[in-house]
């Protein structure tokens, strides 16, 4: 099973005819995903590896109905291209582009919860679900070594931590079943306890793994998620930062304390407090895996 995409989801591709589109558009196609259109104006009649290419969003859901979005285009550009997602009826948007202006991120957020869409992002490396073969956004072509199917979900704010915690996922003789990086921006558009129902209503998904950071609440809330019983599966916890020296600056702009809030050690607090499990080294993220799954058969 899967969350917010599978193989059948039919995906537009905002920014098709860019280089590292095209590139990640071929890609996306190899691995299964089921690309249905792209979107560049001014460069409707093209096609980027087969995919029709139309000026609007709107035209392109006319002839080619979409249910998620993929968007290639630069931080300027990705409110518009949001609402233009959102106003041609698609629910799901996954905005890869990093530093959103901050306004824009809010204006962006506040018109998809109005709209009960998911939008995802930014500064992420997208989607994927490794059980159902569809992807959307960065994933290198060495996918296989350290994206296998299973039945672990995982949450990230990071992608270069996602290829070390899944590959330690991996040497535990493990799997995973989704991943959804939710983004390393000062406002993510989607957040992690916003994602938790979708695992914990999927049977293909045992546990979840979070890789959090330092900065913002995201991980208390998941806590909090917990302690209310609203998430129950068992959760393992990696939080990157908890070596930073005070006063270093972050390569995420979401990475920021703030008047005393967001530091590792009051998020692995709540974590352990609510009964998650939390890393200190990547390393051990698999054996603690290997620990909860056992308890829990």
């Amino acid at each position: 099973m899967s969350v917010i995409i599978d193989s059948a989801t039919r995906v537009l591709v905002q920014g098709i005819t860019g280089k590292e589109s095209r590139f990640w558009t071929r890609h996306m196609i190899d691995y299964g995903t089921n690309v249905v259109a792209g979107v560049t104006p001014g460069k409707e009649g093209q096609e980027v590896e087969g995919v029709p290419v139309f000026h609007s969003v709107r035209r392109a859901v006319e002839e080619f109905p979409a249910d998620a979005s993929l968007l290639f285009v630069p931080p300027r550009f990705a409110r518009d291209a949001v609402y233009e997602a959102l106003d041609a009826g698609i629910q799901k948007v996954v905005v890869l582009c990093e530093g959103i202006p901050l306004h824009d991120a809010l204006r962006m957020r506040r018109a998809a919860l109005s709209t009960g869409a998911m939008v995802i992002g930014g500064n992420t490396s997208g989607v994927i679900s490794t059980g159902d073969g569809a992807m959307m956004g960065f994933f290198p072509y060495w996918i296989e070594r350290v994206y296998r199917p299973g039945r672990v979900g995982v949450m990230t704010r990071s992608g270069s931590l996602t290829n070390e915690i899944t590959a330690r996922i991996v040497e535990a003789g493990l799997g995973t079943s989704s991943i959804v990086g939710v983004g390393g921006d000062a406002v993510p558009l989607t957040r992690f306890a916003e994602v938790l129902p979708l695992f914990e209503a999927d049977p293909g998904t045992d546990a979840v793994v979070i890789i959090g950071e330092l900065g913002g609440t995201m991980e208390e809330e998941v806590a909090e998620a917990i302690e209310e019983a609203t998430f129950t599966k068992p959760l393992v916890a990696f939080l990157g930062g908890s070596t930073a020296p005070k006063g270093t600056k972050m390569g995420h702009a979401g990475a920021i304390v703030t008047a005393g809030k967001g530091t590792v050690e009051d998020k692995v607090a709540a974590l352990e407090g609510a009964g998650a499990l939390v890393a200190g080294r990547p390393s051990e993220v698999g054996e603690l895996l290997q620990t909860v799954l056992a308890k829990v058969g």
